[in-house]
This record gives structure tokens, sequence and C-alpha cells, in this order.
């Protein structure tokens, strides 16, 4: 059986390892974008000077030949699903028994005049780091970012570290507010801000003027302001690359429609990662969820489900992490920006630093729902066995060390929660020791 892949992301790169693992099929892994896997997350810090691209792959280049699974690099222009073929950009034509496609995400553009002028882009293919170095080489004095989230703080940070200055567009009146609650989305306002970045908030963009072809400034939607600059970095979240899926007959909405075993609706045609729109997804989950670990483990899904048995998708509890300059963020389970009148919501922030931690829980039973963390690690594990259990806030308090993952010699501000917790109820509540973990805790928490 020959098993074709398009893409070479995470989500693709997962499941022809674990093809591999599972079976002696033919595989065959397709990606214009490079010839091997690598980290789309580390190419900020190839751009920053901390890593060079060889860096950022995932196994040296001998590891994809070694274990017998083909690259091709190529794009693909067509995927006939009636003699299961797929068409390239070099002309060559493969046939496959069973496709996966895995092809992730594409920037967004909105029909901004101008957006198509040289030096305006996204963040989020190899390419356009290519762009990136190239255009800073040609020399940036001022670049503009449209938009915040999690790309548009990356790209703010890896021009500031070439100390090109930046402003940002931001819609909101704060900043990721439409994910963050509004303690903590203040405190990346206030981040950005003392970093040195121009960020205006609740302003939009009009039109990105050009000179020759190239960018040459910005004006903005509400204040009517003229920004010059050489680069316009495009970061209004990204949507499933699909272009070239739209004539297969393989149906698509936002992005590729797949049922809870990642089937498309053709015979024998899989789809994994980002490019996925779930038509069931689970309580609480997204149809579609444009993130790194939910990637992974559809790779190991889909690979499942092709070599073994069909197993249906289960992300698990909602889980992501990111770094706002030297702010580390995670969230466990559900925080919604605006807390439900069911859920009480228990945050505490340190009075000098960019740490916080919240705890969601549910009012009437005080089941534990969510965590956020601000500046501070929790074991992804603990919490997600916590929220899993539906274990009581007030367990969750008395054990809040189980859950730290800060290294060695760093403050912890557990205590100062469950003073917040008691302060808040008139309870006594009191923080036991923290230990190492027993084997079977290991086992439980990780």
């Amino acid at each position: 059986m020959h098993i074709i892949i398009i893409g070479n992301g995470i989500a693709g790169s997962t499941a022809a390892r674990y093809i591999r693992k599972n079976s002696d099929h033919e595989v065959t892994m397709i990606s214009g974008e490079s010839e091997y896997p690598f980290s789309r997350t580390a190419l900020m810090y190839v751009y920053m000077g901390h890593m060079k691209f060889d860096h950022t792959k995932l196994y040296e280049d001998w590891f994809w030949a070694k274990n017998r699974i083909n690259t091709v690099k190529a794009w693909v222009k067509n995927i006939n699903t009636s003699d299961k073929s797929i068409l390239l950009d070099n002309g060559q034509s493969l046939n496959y028994d069973k496709l996966i496609i895995a092809t992730g995400s594409k920037s967004n553009k909105f029909g901004w005049p101008g957006q198509d002028l040289n030096g305006v882009q996204g963040m989020y293919h190899l390419q356009d780091l290519e762009s990136m170095v190239a255009a800073s080489q040609m020399g940036i004095k001022r670049a503009v970012i449209i938009g915040g989230g999690l790309i548009g703080i990356e790209m703010a940070e890896m021009f500031h570290s070439r100390h090109i200055h930046v402003t940002m567009l931001v819609r909101e009146e704060s900043f990721w507010n439409v994910v963050l609650p509004k303690e903590e989305s203040s405190i990346i306002n206030q981040h950005i801000l003392a970093n040195g970045i121009d960020l205006r908030l609740s302003e939009e963009l009009l039109e990105i003027k050009g000179i020759d072809g190239k960018v040459s400034s910005i004006i903005c939607k509400n204040s009517g302001e003229e920004i010059p600059c050489e680069f316009v970095g495009l970061t209004v979240g990204v949507s499933p690359n699909i272009d070239f899926i739209k004539d297969s007959g393989i149906a698509t909405n936002r992005g590729i429609i797949a049922n809870d075993y990642l089937e498309t609706s053709a015979k024998d045609v899989f789809a994994l990662g980002d490019c996925v729109e779930l038509s069931a997804p689970n309580p609480g989950r997204r149809p579609i969820e444009a993130v790194w670990y939910t990637g992974r483990i559809m790779g190991k899904t889909g690979a499942q489900t092709i070599c073994v048995e069909p197993t249906k998708y289960n992300p698990g509890i909602w889980f992501n992490s990111a770094k706002f300059f030297d702010i580390e963020y995670q969230v466990y389970g559900d925080i919604p920006a605006k807390t439900p009148e069911n859920i009480t919501s228990l945050y505490w922030q340190h009075p000098h630093e960019n740490k916080a931690i919240r705890i969601n829980y549910e009012t009437a039973s005080g089941a534990v729902t969510g965590f956020n963390l601000m500046g501070i690690r929790y074991r992804h594990a603990v919490c997600e066995k916590w929220i899993g259990d539906k274990t009581s806030i007030e367990t969750v308090i008395e054990n809040l060390s189980l859950a730290n993952f800060d290294p060695e010699f760093f403050d912890q501000y557990e205590g100062a929660f469950v003073e917040l917790y008691n302060e808040k109820t008139g309870k006594s509540l009191s923080l036991k020791s923290k230990r190492k973990l027993s084997k079977v805790e290991q086992f439980l928490f990780g």
C-alpha cells in the first residue's frame, strides 16, 4: 500500500513516523516549503540569531531515508480522487492507496489596498522567514504589524531584536482580549509598551501605500494617520491552506471537512492539522484549531486508523502555551475572556512582577474547569487530571504545589494564592508542603 502525505509540518511528519512505526507500507511525504520537516515555532529564533535553520529540523536529514520515508520537494497542483492520483508542479503524477492532506494554514488577507506590495506579508512559512531576512538586510527602519495575537507578538519581538522600530495596530481595545481575561490582557499591554513597541489599540488598517511596487506607508482607519514604513506584517489570523483542494471534489467549508476519524468526504483521503474542519468537534472545542499539539495528536491518530484500527480523534482538554517577549503563558481547560455566570474565577497577580495565576471553577459544585498562568509554569499532567476528574477547588488549593513546574530555586507563589482564596471565602485552608513526588504521583502527574 502506498500512502502519500501532502505537507510535512507537525501533523504530516508525525503521521509519517507513526505509519512507519505501525507498518511497512510505502510512505511518500511531499512539501513545496522544505524537503525535510522543521519546527515552525522556532523560525523566529532563526531571524533573531539564536539558532540556525538546521537546528529547527525535527531530525537529521538522513532520518527519513533510513526509515524508508520518501521525501519530495514540490507543490501539489491537483488531486484526482477518481483515479487516486496527485499532480505535482514539476509535472510528475503519483498514485496513492491512501492520501493524507496536512497542508497547514496560510496568513489571512482581507482585501486591503496595497496588500500585495513587496514588503507586505505574514509570518507562517519558511518562505516568509526568508523574505523577512532579505528585507531586513536591505534595510528596514520602521515596521508596522497589523493585528495582535501570537504571530503578531512574535513578529514584533523579531524586529525588536534587530532594533527596528515597530508599530502594532490592534483592532481590540486591549491586546488579545478575545482570548485573555482583562487582567492578563492588561499585563501584556504594559509589557509590550515596556519593550518599546508603539502599541495602537482600537486601531485598524485602511490602506497600504507603495512606491515603485514597494510598501512606503500605511494609513490608519480610525485616526487617519499615515505611518511611514518599509515593511508591513499581516498577523490578523490564519486560515486553512486548501485553495488547491477546491476542484478535487473533497468537501470543504473554511477547512477540509473531516469526521471523528479524520476521514474526508473522499474515499481513502484523510485530513490532519490546521487545514481540518471537524464536522462534530468535542464539546467546548472549535472545528478548526491551528495549534501544534492538536496537529501532533491528529498525526498519531490518523496513522493508527490507517495502519492498525479505526481510532477517533480525541484532543483531551484544551491546552496552549506562548511567550509574550519574556512572559511565558499557559492555559489548561476553559478560561474564557469573560467569565460565565456559573463560574467563579479566582485571580492572583504579583504586585511588582509579570506573574499571575487564575483558576476557574464551577460555583455550585466547586469542580475546577481551567488554569491560566502568566510567568509561572504548571505541569500539564497535573492540571489535566484535576480538570478531567472534576477535582474540587479546595483539594486543588491545598495541593497546588504539585502543579508548580518552575525550575529549582525559583520563587513560588502558591502560598499567596491560598491566602487569596481564604480571604475571598473565609476559609482557613493551608498549602501542603511541596515534596518529592512518589512513584505513584509521578505516574499520575508526570
